[in-house]
């Protein structure tokens, strides 16, 4: 099993965003600046990458891609609420 250093490094900085953009929906309430799509789109990517790991190349960094994978989803299900709390304003 040989680890793949940059496509570790590449998972740890993409990480470092999502804690603030959760931070971020939790406190505004609010999607404004948020696409649906976009989560979506990065939830299938480490889906997939989760996939290839498991079934191609597997090593430790399947663990950055499931601990990215749950911080788009906290986002997603921020995202529904935030949705929610923005309707019933209206």
């Amino acid at each position: 099993m040989k680890l793949s250093v940059f496509e570790a490094v590449m998972m740890v900085c993409f990480g470092f965003a999502w804690p603030f953009s959760i931070y971020k929906s939790y406190k505004s309430k609010s999607n404004k600046g948020k696409s649906l799509w976009f989560l979506v789109i990065v939830l299938t990517g480490y889906s997939c990458g989760i996939i290839h790991k498991v079934f191609y190349n597997f090593d430790y960094v399947i663990i950055l891609y499931a601990l990215n994978f749950m911080l788009v989803f906290a986002d997603s299900c921020l995202y529904f609420r935030n949705y929610l709390l923005e309707r019933a304003k209206i």
